[in-house]
């Protein structure tokens, strides 16, 4: 499958150097005791499936933790190009009985502050709850999108992109419509649990009378600082793997993951389209095979992310290399020959998850595995091509269940003194 890593956190200067301090917040004092560390990063399969996408992230000492700070106003949302965070929360919001485009607009402008604010480290605008008041911002980003539903409920339905066209149906889901789509997506992430509950319950709070939490997903990755050198994190099924995720100095980076400048429509200029997917992984079949049968499955080795074919987590896979027998050492089903953007008319996604696990059904199986989150110019382009492929005889299927599903316009950054979606709200 493609390995794909993904750039670490953009740091401020002065946010490395001095702790934020509005407020009466700053770095916290067991952020200062850590030792020095690495970030790991898990991320999701190309195509919705599950995946080992993960490169090694530069050392992290423990005392920069709390004050890695995003930028909220820029080209693009926060959320997308920076590194995993070590917990998340995703959460759908439908638009309340009565309210439309002018509600939608107070609500975006209200978020838009109070994200300004917490990913700066400072309190929120108002009845501020202080539960990470010993914090700095902990790389907190928060992100913003619109589902198909919103645009009917504003009466922007001519503003509607065409590639928020629902997704077509896989034979392989079974899809919770309770736990999918939604007028509007708030991705929440953070190095720290309550500093990223802290922004669950702000964005929360704001909603107030104008949206009603229709569904939330809460996730989890490797914890930055949490292994002894820089390495590529696993998954809940313990598979290591990463180096191939579309990364901002390739020269087709924009092209393949933002909408240009000059695209229609225009208020998505520089903006994404998020797939997500809750993708429950059957882990108490998974475990019950060989170390040598999962292998065949992703077509990686487990203990250090190489390819069948050789060579090292980097390696190039060589789809051609055949046994002593004349058999495939990467079998045809491989999870990750089917996936490779060679094989796929050069369809990428920039993946970014979470792992979950909310607790054991009554027989003890456990409710965990991937929240999928991949960005793209065109899930048209991107998303949907390698899914279907993944649908006709994916060896990986069999362990894995697609449970929920939703895609979102995510419009680009807002400029100082704007808030997300002003171009589309105001426009």
């Amino acid at each position: 499958m493609p390995d794909q890593s993904i750039p670490q956190t953009r740091t401020s200067p002065e946010a490395a150097e001095e702790p934020t301090s509005a407020g009466g917040r700053g770095v916290s004092r067991r952020a200062l005791l850590g030792t020095a560390g690495a970030t790991g990063l898990v991320l999701g399969a190309a195509g919705g499936a599950v995946g080992y996408a993960a490169a090694p992230a530069p050392a992290t000492p423990l005392s920069s933790v709390g004050s890695d700070r995003a930028t909220f106003h820029g080209k693009h949302q926060p959320g997308i190009t920076e590194g995993l965070q070590a917990r998340g929360h995703l959460v759908a919001f439908d638009l309340a009985a009565g309210a439309g485009r002018k509600e939608a607009a107070a609500l975006l402008r209200r978020w838009s502050t109070t994200a300004e604010r917490l990913m700066a480290g400072e309190a929120a605008p108002h009845d501020d709850t202080d539960v990470a008041r010993d914090a700095g911002p902990s790389a907190l980003t928060i992100t913003f999108g619109f589902g198909h539903g919103f645009f009917g409920r504003t009466g922007l339905e001519k503003q509607r992109p065409s590639a928020l066209d629902p997704l077509p149906d896989f034979s392989s889901d079974q899809l919770d419509k309770a736990r999918s789509d939604g007028d509007l997506w708030v991705q929440i992430g953070a190095n720290d649990a309550l500093v990223a509950f802290h922004a669950l319950r702000a964005i929360q709070k704001d909603a107030g009378g104008a949206a009603r939490l229709r569904w939330q997903m809460n996730g989890f990755n490797r914890t930055p600082g949490a292994t002894a050198h820089p390495m590529t994190a696993r998954n809940l099924m313990g598979q290591l793997d990463g180096t191939r995720n579309p990364k901002p100095t390739d020269s087709d980076f924009d092209q393949r993951i933002f909408v240009p400048a000059s695209g229609e429509p225009a208020w998505m200029a520089n903006g994404s389209y998020a797939v997500v997917r809750r993708i429950r992984m059957l882990l108490d079949d998974w475990e019950k095979l060989s170390v040598a049968a999962q292998e065949a499955v992703i077509g990686r080795r487990k203990s250090d992310g190489a390819p069948l074919s050789g060579g090292d987590e980097t390696t190039p896979m060589d789809l051609e290399k055949a046994d002593a027998k004349g058999q495939y050492v990467v079998p045809l089903n491989a999870h990750a020959r089917i996936t490779r953007p060679d094989k796929n008319g050069g369809a990428a996604m920039l993946r970014r998850p979470f792992s979950y696990h909310d607790g054991f059904e009554a027989d003890g199986t456990p409710d965990a595995g991937l929240l999928f989150v991949c960005w793209q110019a065109d899930p048209l382009r991107g998303f949907v091509p390698v899914q279907r492929k993944l649908d006709r005889g994916d060896a990986l299927s069999q362990f894995i269940r697609h449970e929920a599903s939703a895609l979102f316009a995510v419009p680009g950054g807002a400029a100082k003194g704007e808030y997300v979606g002003q171009r589309l709200l105001e426009g």
